[in-house]
């Protein structure tokens, strides 16, 4: 019966069912020294990263690099491909970049530029303040991945080579 509709219905009835979920970009931004850049925002208690939703018609790639510029106001390089994260539970998408500054950004530059956020700092993995949930979810993902073997994105050379500014092979 359900073939038997005409497309735009079925699409319709598949929209009405299925769950919605919110989808957002998080950045990972690593210095060289490899010290990780956490943002603490007036409505959280604690620490997490740059990030928020898209927008319609964005990119994840485009909506991690502008979140990132709107919250702090650097720009970054994304680096390898991004990881996804599903909260069924909070029906939440987050996906997570891992990102350098631009060629030539100073890090003192980053800075709380939207009034939401209220601190920005740049704080060692070994050293890490009290961070939000889906902050330490993002670092754990992440560094699962670095455990294939690779070091940082920050500290090896070339790391885009090959690479669009999205993340994907050209």
């Amino acid at each position: 019966m359900f073939r038997r509709l005409p497309v735009r219905l079925r699409r319709r009835v598949v929209r009405t069912i299925a769950p919605s979920f919110t989808v957002g970009s998080i950045c990972i931004i690593e210095r060289t020294d490899g010290a990780l850049l956490l943002v603490r925002l007036s409505y959280r208690d604690r620490w997490g990263l740059p990030g928020g939703l898209l927008q319609r018609g964005e990119t994840t790639a485009e909506a991690a690099r502008r979140e990132v510029a709107e919250e702090v106001g650097v720009a970054v390089r994304l680096v390898r491909e991004p990881h996804v994260v599903v909260d069924a539970a909070a029906q939440r998408v987050d996906v997570i970049f891992r990102a350098v500054l631009a060629e030539g950004v100073d890090p003192t530059l980053a800075r709380p530029l939207s009034p939401e956020i209220l601190e920005v700092g740049w704080f060692q993995p070994d050293a890490l303040p009290e961070l939000q949930t889906e902050a330490s979810g993002a670092l754990v993902v992440a560094a699962r991945v670095d455990a294939d073997g690779l070091s940082s994105p920050a500290r090896r050379p070339g790391v885009d080579a090959g690479r669009n500014t999205d993340g994907a092979t050209s």
